[in-house]
């Protein structure tokens, strides 16, 4: 039975890359793991095998003498029926299971089969970094195997004489080597010392990728002490192996013995007093001078191993004071500063647009850009994917609830009436300003939260199972579907329906009539997946985003080319480097382990209908990928087949950028002097919106003019702040602003010559700029902002604070935060109420961005913002009309300020003992008050407050924030 199920998987297996398009990854992979493990199982297995053999064939022939020999009589006596199973069994047994590890190691070989020159040589033996990265690892991997057969059949050998007599233990304690099992063990010592020569002599060359030193990679102990020992053991391995040899023949064991001493002290001094003297007595003396010539090497080849070369440093003296009009010549980046934070508005995505209780949004959205009456808009984006209840029917889960359908997506820089997203595409059928239905397959049969396999497809006129989505209108029966691409495997047949029956463990699979003969099984249909099974070779995003490319709903994962093997180059965490606020445990599940070089070499897309991959090389000068693509040939298609809509929709990767900017607090530093002395370390800052302690602030994908720029791009960004004291003090002051730009352009095949240019922002180390924490602590103190927010808290409503983004505007560093609020209710969802602005010390607070912006620039930023807080769009000329009447919000905003206004008149009063003017200030409080209340229950949609409201100086009332309305499709 399991011979059965394991033989119904590799079909299951067969069937879904043939659908897919890449049964030759599969087959390749197979066969190669099959030839890598008879190889290895023979190369362990018949030396093992002839060790033994020639023990027994040689065993001394002899009269019992004793009870000794009695006694060894009886065990072979014993061993005599199985001897020739034994003899087979053990080196077979023990050969599979060095074969299935050493075929575990198949991308080493191939690798190292299909290796390509880097074109650059490394800082101490001149050779090709290729070397370093294919052929060492292929070396150390044949070493260690061999070595493992050598012993492994040595051990056999040995026990073998034992048992037969050839090494007999005496009564008077001695132990008796006969002639053929001393030969034996000599050639088994010889051929251990050969390998062991082989194995000092490779290790000279792994000293460059030595991660203990104080960097990594050879320093000066290495070079000077450790490589030339290394050497000199190698040859005297060779040459003691070469006496055993002799020994061997003529009988004569006291030279190789001497030797085999020699060696072991050869070993202890050269290889470890030796460096160990030149460490503590030359080296520490001396460090910073001895070192800075490889200190130099280890910068150098870290930046290159992780795309770091070509970084554009540019010293900002930021500013830590307001100009008037300071903002005239960034309105680039003001109109297009994101107030809507993906990470906080799925609430208000599904209350707003889940239409029904089997759709569902992720967690945290996706940002990216799409074009709008002829304007770049950043845009908050997410698919509307089907959520099955895991308690339902088996017709429910993998029949009935099949697919998403949809995208939605809405403006980045404004909001809607009430503090609602702005969308530019939602609804079902889809409509907006971005795409209508008839222009793209809305329906996600292929997303992050699709069940594990659903049986969809049928002839025509099949009755459709599928539901597909709610009638248009809200009238009348869901509508009914049939899948009408190629997605998955055919089930029509009774054989293929008994494959996957058992695949996935599932009697109703074999006999539920809702299976046909055209009947398709979609399964591995998470995105990543999909990539990962076809593509093993690449590390894969954490992230995969939707995005509306050529009329398909595509979803588009990075992948990496990665090693550990780069010389000189400084090792990095994976899960550390992109841990932040925002990643899940889950997310680790393929990124993993350490590494010292890594390339965005390839771009994933999975169609969302039809679950199709394509992959795209990226990086096409990367050598790892170029061995990869002589392995799989057809796998991945050259850049030149990348449509123009999809280059539009191409981003900077962001665990790439998070590794990167994780290198950067230490190799920013150029100078290896500064560098030793580690003085100007930097630290990513901890996000200071996340509750969870310790947690670094994830980079932020928007729309920027850097200073050096001519014109803003679409960017990923992140800040840098000093690293903590050696006290675990801690200053959040701002170092450095990177920003990787993230427009790939809108050429079919060209990438833009800008994309992922890397720009570093240094700040004045005299100048306290604020960082993110400091900024968000100006925010927090602020009298006049906690005031309004606590304000805002009465009636079991909850303030979150959105994203704090950094932005290098005005000759300063520029914080922006939009502030949401969410009233209590299962049906509630964050709204955008306010926005925070800082600039140096200085805090804006307002309805709108550009009423906060002119808080801090002293009344007139010069700034053009594309929100106006109320959900209306700027007029094209301000000023063509009349005044406009004030929003709800303003209303509220206004009524706000009126009642702390009164408040400062009421202590005022209550201070100078004059009880007339502190009665006219708490009749000015509760009008004040009261106008608030009307106001926010008017934004609620909630009947006005009756009666008067009850204050005094110390505990004044506040409007509470209700319960938003939903529509009646809401679920």
């Amino acid at each position: 039975m399991a011979v059965f199920v394991f033989l119904s998987n590799f079909y299951a297996d067969i069937l879904w890359f043939n659908q897919l398009g890449f049964s030759d990854v599969y087959w390749t992979e197979r066969i190669a793991k099959l030839i890598i493990f008879v190889i290895a199982l023979v190369v362990m297995a018949v030396p093992m095998w002839l060790s033994m053999r020639s023990a027994y064939k040689h065993r001394p022939v002899y009269a019992p003498e004793g009870n000794r020999q009695d006694s060894m009589s009886r065990y072979q006596a014993q061993l005599e029926p199985i001897r020739r199973f034994l003899m087979i069994g053990i080196p077979a047994v023990v050969g599979i299971f060095s074969a299935i590890a050493v075929a575990g190691q198949w991308q080493t070989i191939l690798l190292f089969i299909n290796r390509v020159p880097f074109g650059t040589n490394d800082p101490q033996f001149n050779m090709d970094l290729g070397f370093f990265v294919f052929t060492l690892p292929f070396i150390g991997l044949i070493v260690g195997f061999l070595i493992s057969v050598v012993l492994l059949g040595g051990v056999a050998g040995l026990l073998t004489h034992y048992l037969y007599g050839g090494i007999r233990v005496e009564e008077r304690g001695g132990i008796t080597v006969g002639k053929a099992a001393r030969v034996h063990t000599a050639i088994v010592v010889a051929v251990f010392l050969l390998l062991q020569a082989v194995n000092f002599w490779i290790s000279q060359y792994e000293t460059l990728n030595n991660q203990s030193g104080r960097v990594a990679g050879a320093l000066y102990k290495d070079v000077h002490a450790v490589i030339p020992a290394r050497m000199i053991l190698a040859i005297v391995a060779i040459l003691i192996a070469i006496t055993f040899i002799i020994a061997a023949i003529n009988g004569r064991w006291r030279l190789p013995l001497i030797g085999t001493a020699m060696l072991v002290v050869t070993m202890i001094v050269a290889g470890g007093v030796y460096p160990y003297l030149v460490q503590q007595f030359q080296v520490v003396p001396s460090q910073r001078a001895l070192e800075s010539e490889y200190i130099d090497r280890n910068i150098e080849m870290t930046r290159q191993a992780f795309g770091l070369s070509d970084i554009e440093v540019t010293p900002y003296d930021a500013k830590v004071s307001t100009e008037k009009n300071a903002l005239a010549k960034e309105t680039e980046t003001t109109a297009n500063i994101r107030l809507l934070d993906p990470n906080l508005v799925s609430a208000a995505f599904a209350q707003l647009q889940q239409f029904r209780g089997y759709y569902t949004f992720p967690e945290n959205l996706n940002v990216d850009r799409y074009e709008i009456d002829g304007k770049i808009e950043d845009t908050v984006i997410a698919a509307r994917e089907v959520s099955v209840n895991p308690n339902d029917t088996w017709v429910n889960q993998h029949v009935t609830y099949t697919h998403g359908y949809g995208l939605v997506a809405a403006y980045g820089n404004r909001v809607a009436a009430g503090g609602r997203p702005d969308f530019m595409l939602g609804g079902i059928p889809s409509t907006g300003d971005l795409i209508t239905e008839a222009d793209y397959e809305p329906r996600i049969y292929f997303g992050e939260t699709s069940p594990d396999y659903s049986v969809v497809g049928g002839p025509e006129g099949w009755t459709d199972q599928e539901l597909d989505r709610p009638s248009a209108g809200g009238e009348g029966e869901d509508t009914r579907y049939t899948f009408e691409g190629d997605g998955g495997p055919n089930v029509g047949n009774l054989f293929n329906r008994v494959v996957y029956a058992l695949k996935f463990a599932s009697t109703d699979l074999l006999l539920s009539n809702a299976v046909n003969e055209e009947s398709q099984i979609l399964y591995d249909r998470n995105p990543r997946d999909r990539v990962s099974k076809v593509a093993p070779y690449l590390t894969l995003d954490s992230n995969a985003y939707p995005a509306i490319i050529d009329g398909r709903v595509k979803w588009i994962i990075d992948g990496y080319t990665t090693s550990n093997d780069f010389p000189y180059a400084q090792q990095q965490q994976i899960e550390s480097a992109v841990s932040d606020s925002l990643t899940n445990a889950s997310d680790f599940d393929r990124l993993s382990g350490r590494v010292n070089y890594m390339r965005n070499s390839v771009k994933a897309t999975v169609d969302a209908y039809d679950g199709k991959v394509d992959l795209y090389a990226w990086d096409s000068e990367d050598p790892i990928l170029k061995a990869w693509q002589k392995v799989f040939p057809t796998a991945v298609q050259p850049l030149d087949k990348i449509s123009g809509e999809l280059m539009e929709h191409v981003r900077y990767p962001e665990d790439m950028f998070k590794v990167q900017r994780e290198v950067l607090t230490t190799y920013h530093v150029d100078d290896a002097g500064a560098f030793y002395e580690s003085n100007d370390a930097w630290a990513v800052p901890d996000d200071p919106t996340s509750s969870t302690k310790g947690v670094k602030q994830p980079p932020y994908f928007l729309s920027l003019k850097m200073p050096t720029q001519d014109a803003a791009s679409f960017s990923l960004t992140s800040t840098f702040i000093p690293q903590a004291a050696a006290n675990g003090q801690q200053r959040n002051v701002l170092f450095g602003f990177l920003s990787a730009d993230a427009d790939a352009g809108s050429d079919a095949g060209v990438k833009s010559d800008q994309y992922g240019k890397l720009r570093l922002l240094e700040l004045p180390r005299d100048t306290a700029v604020p960082g993110p924490g400091q900024a968000q602590q100006n925010f927090d103190t602020n009298p006049r902002v906690t005031t309004e927010l606590n304000l805002l808290r009465q009636g079991a409503s909850e303030v979150k604070n959105g994203n704090l983004l950094s932005l290098p505007v005005g000759g300063g560093i520029l914080y922006v935060q939009p502030v949401y609020v969410q009233s209590s209710g299962q049906t509630s969802y964050p709204t955008l109420r306010k926005v925070l602005v800082a600039f140096g010390d200085q805090v804006g607070f307002a309805d709108t961005l550009a009423e906060a912006l002119d808080e801090v620039f002293g009344g007139d930023s010069g700034a053009v913002t594309g929100e106006t807080g109320d959900g209306t769009k700027p007029k094209d000329e301000p000023g063509e009309s009349d005044a406009p009447t004030q929003s709800e919000t303003q209303k509220l905003t206004s009524a706000l300020d009126a009642a702390n206004e009164a408040i400062k008149k009421s202590d005022d009063a209550l201070k100078a003992g004059d009880f007339a003017a502190y009665g006219k200030a708490q009749t000015e409080l509760q009008n004040a008050l009261s106008r608030a209340l009307e106001a926010d229950a008017t934004i609620n949609g909630e009947a006005a407050p009756e009666g008067e409201v009850q204050t005094n100086s110390e505990a004044p009332a506040a409007p509470t924030e209700s319960t938003q309305p939903t529509d009646g499709n809401n679920g």
